[in-house]
């Protein structure tokens, strides 16, 4: 599955929950993890809509990544790691130490986890242009 391909179906599998969209976007746009096969082919699992039978659909297996970052076996830099764990929380509900996740956060992940805050309120983003 291209990188695009794997986005628009994370995207449809959360689509209408907005904690998980909000999750689901702060990783798809830290630009990171989806492009890492030791995360994707791990912790993405693939399927087709039941509703349909044709649409992509892909989720992430939240708690058993958090569980393996835990661990020490899923190496990535600090940014990574906190990015990861403010998603999950967002997503999945799983909880995260804030002043340990912000901490050291440069400007452009503190605007893409303020966008995640603000859209798991209701208020989601504008619409992407291809």
């Amino acid at each position: 599955m291209t990188i695009p391909a794997l986005h628009a179906a994370l995207r449809a599998c959360a689509a209408g929950f907005y904690p998980c969209e909000a999750g689901t976007d702060l990783l798809i746009n830290h630009a990171s993890w989806l492009h890492r096969h030791d995360f994707t082919d791990r912790f993405i699992h693939t399927g087709t809509s039941i509703t349909d039978g044709t649409t992509p659909m892909a989720e992430i297996d939240w708690a058993n990544a958090i569980t393996t970052l835990n661990t020490g076996v899923l190496p990535c830099s600090g940014s990574e790691r906190r990015i990861l764990r403010l998603a999950a929380s967002i997503a999945d509900g799983i909880p995260v130490s804030l002043r340990d996740a912000l901490t050291e956060l440069d400007d452009r992940n503190i605007k893409l986890v303020l966008t995640a805050i603000l859209h798991t309120s209701g208020h989601r983003p504008p619409p992407r242009i291809p």
